[in-house]
C-alpha cells in the first residue's frame, strides 16, 4: 500500500534561501549578488535602507539581510533598528558588510540588532561561511 507523503517538509528543507543585499554601491551589490547566486542563493538588491524596507515588505519571504552602514536616505543602523522593532523580523538574520571597521562601529551595529559584522572587502569564502552559519 502506498501512502501519500507530504512534500511540504521536504520543500521547506530544499527551498532556496533568499537574501536581501542593501548597499548604495551598485558595484558591491552586483559583486555580492554574483557570489551568492553562484552559491545557489536567491538574491534581491536594494540601494539604501528605505529601498531595503520596501523590498523586505514586498517580498514573499526573505531569509537574511546583508546591509551596508553608510547609505543615503536611510543608513544601515536605522534600517536594522527599524527591522528589529517589528515582531515579524526579530529573528531575521542580519549581517553588516561595511568599510567601517572600528570597534565602535561594530558594537553599534550589534547593539542595533545585527547578528554579525564583516569589513569590506570581505573574502567570498568567509562571507559565504558566515551566511551559511546564520541560516
Amino acid at each position: 500500500i502506498l501512502l501519500p507523503v507530504s512534500s511540504s517538509k521536504l520543500e521547506v528543507d530544499i527551498m532556496v534561501k533568499h537574501i536581501l543585499i542593501v548597499d548604495d554601491s551598485k558595484t558591491i551589490r552586483n559583486l555580492i549578488s554574483f557570489i551568492l547566486k553562484k552559491e545557489g542563493f536567491k538574491v534581491t538588491t536594494a540601494e539604501d535602507g528605505l529601498d531595503g524596507l520596501e523590498k523586505l515588505y514586498s517580498a514573499e519571504h526573505i531569509d537574511m539581510v546583508i546591509s551596508d552602514i553608510n547609505m543615503s536616505n536611510m543608513d544601515g543602523y536605522t534600517f536594522i533598528k527599524t527591522i528589529r522593532e517589528q515582531d515579524a523580523y526579530k529573528k531575521l538574520p542580519i549581517v553588516v558588510l561595511s568599510t567601517e571597521g572600528s570597534d565602535d562601529d561594530i558594537k553599534r551595529a550589534l547593539d542595533h540588532g545585527s547578528n554579525d559584522y564583516m569589513v569590506k572587502p570581505a573574502q567570498p569564502e568567509a562571507m559565504v561561511a558566515t551566511i551559511r552559519s546564520l541560516l
